[in-house]
């Protein structure tokens, strides 16, 4: 695990960073990006940008058997576990007694996620003029159960009064404001798997509305405890029949059964591209356009037609002003259930038609961060069109023949990427698409594909990435056919 990047020394100057409100750009949507100058998360694979990033693109897998002592021991078969952090690396000493641990996901990966951004909020720009939103799909879940087992052993005297500024889920984004001054827009997202993702896209719409410089947004979860865990298990949600944790999480592939339940946080540091510029920052890649719909369908099942899928990723496309053509990469929501990796695929023909562009679930690598997916997918799009290298869908042996796509199979694939999608799908029927390109400023890369030594593609490749591309598209066309 690597040690989170050192925060810049703050400014002997005035701030440069340009402080006054912009014209609204409400008018022009698709003519404004945010610029991605900073991430931070914390995941199964790890810490830091470089970290998780390499090992996505090396094909690992970040999940585990719960250890001996853990939560989640003997509840879960497996597991994705984020790092530890410790409660005081992100609050004060005496304010630790509130430290539900999904509040401890959040401030480490916003704390990483501005230093790596270079950003001081209280030296660097008008706060007032900088916003926050967090995601989460539960919050404090952890909190509150070991409050409620208090409270029936030892009764009414035994509940912390530090329960509710562990567990409420909009303490996150309070508790980030608070720690780096952050005056303007605040707000909590709870719209369950799709949380993450809709963080992010706010964030877009502040930057667009005129109401923020800068924007922090992400998502954040800890749901590795007994009654989440049972309530997953008992739905016959989660993956299961697998003695390797590592090939339990099998998005598309013919023998899935279920989801792999993990935890982590996401954040990203979006700003105005003349901001950003002022102060000299570089930028992964620009977030350009967002879309959102609804199923209304069930509860917890999509509907099998992808519609408010495809709804979205529609939106999300005319938002960013694209042509479903100029998307080269998917980063699918893909969790590994049969009827949600079926309507993906589904709403995908029918958006990007055949043979379409390429595509990837990360969740093989990491399990399903549940609110915080959808941000950490936001960062892996991001940093795939900065590096021009596309991590693989871990586990993908057999495609399942109603799911025939062009995967990203085996090995990560390099090549430019002009825009990247990410989808993001919850219980309720909520449906966020993202659309990433490259920067307007200054590019930063992490040069991940020579760390790793992966060559370049040569064109006419990747079509053939998977090594059986041609029989896959040859399936896929004919079930865009069917369904026209």
């Amino acid at each position: 695990m690597t040690t989170p990047a050192a925060r810049p020394a703050a400014p002997t100057a005035h701030p440069t960073a340009p402080t006054t409100r912009p014209a609204s750009t409400a008018a022009h949507p698709a003519s404004v990006a945010a610029q991605i100058t900073g991430i931070g998360w914390l995941t199964p694979l790890g810490r830091g940008v470089p970290e998780v990033f390499r090992a996505l693109a090396a094909g690992r897998s970040g999940l585990t058997v719960p250890p001996a002592g853990h939560p989640a021991a003997g509840w879960l078969r497996a597991a994705g576990i984020a790092p530890d952090v410790p409660a005081t690396e992100v609050l004060p000493a005496t304010e630790t007694r509130c430290a539900d641990r999904f509040l401890l996901l959040a401030l480490a990966a916003a704390d990483d996620a501005l230093a790596d951004a270079k950003l001081m909020v209280r030296q660097d720009t008008d706060p007032e003029r900088v916003a926050v939103v967090l995601a989460t799909g539960g919050g404090g879940l952890e909190s509150y159960e070991q409050q409620a087992a208090a409270r029936r052993e030892r009764g009414r005297a035994a509940v912390s009064p530090y329960l509710l500024p562990g567990m409420l889920s909009n303490m996150a984004a309070a508790r980030i404001a608070i720690t780096h001054g952050i005056r303007g827009y605040s707000s909590a997202v709870i719209t369950a798997c799709a949380a993450g993702a809709q963080a992010v896209a706010e964030g877009l719409r502040l930057i667009r509305g005129g109401e923020a410089d800068v924007v922090v947004c992400g998502g954040a979860e800890a749901p590795l405890h007994p009654t989440i865990a049972a309530a997953f298990d008992n739905s016959r949600a989660l993956a299961a029949g697998w003695d390797d944790p590592t090939l339990a999480s099998r998005p598309f592939d013919v023998r899935r059964n279920g989801f792999v339940l993990g935890e982590g946080s996401a954040v990203l540091v979006l700003e105005r591209a003349e901001h950003a510029a002022a102060r000299g920052a570089a930028a992964y890649a620009q977030l350009s356009g967002w879309g959102a719909a609804t199923d209304a369908h069930h509860p917890t099942m999509p509907r099998p037609d992808g519609a408010g899928a495809a709804a979205a990723m529609r939106a999300a496309l005319r938002s960013a002003g694209l042509d479903a053509s100029a998307v080269d990469y998917v980063n699918a929501h893909g969790t590994g259930t049969k009827l949600g990796d079926r309507a993906e695929v589904s709403a995908l023909r029918e958006v990007f038609g055949g043979p379409g562009p390429l595509v990837g679930s990360t969740k093989g690598a990491t399990g399903h961060l549940l609110g915080a997916a959808g941000a950490v997918e936001a960062a892996v799009s991001a940093l795939a069109v900065a590096e021009g290298l596309l991590p693989p869908t871990l586990n993908l042996e057999q495609p399942d023949q109603d799911c025939e796509l062009r995967h990203i199979r085996g090995t990560a694939l390099r090549r430019p990427v002009r825009h990247a999608l990410s989808n993001s799908f919850a219980f309720g029927g909520h449906n966020l698409s993202l659309v990433f390109g490259p920067p307007s400023i200054t590019a930063k890369q992490l040069g991940t594909a020579e760390h790793l030594g992966i060559a370049a593609e040569q064109d006419g490749t990747a079509a053939g990435h998977d090594g059986t591309a041609a029989k896959h598209l040859g399936v896929a066309a004919g079930h865009l056919g069917e369904d026209s």
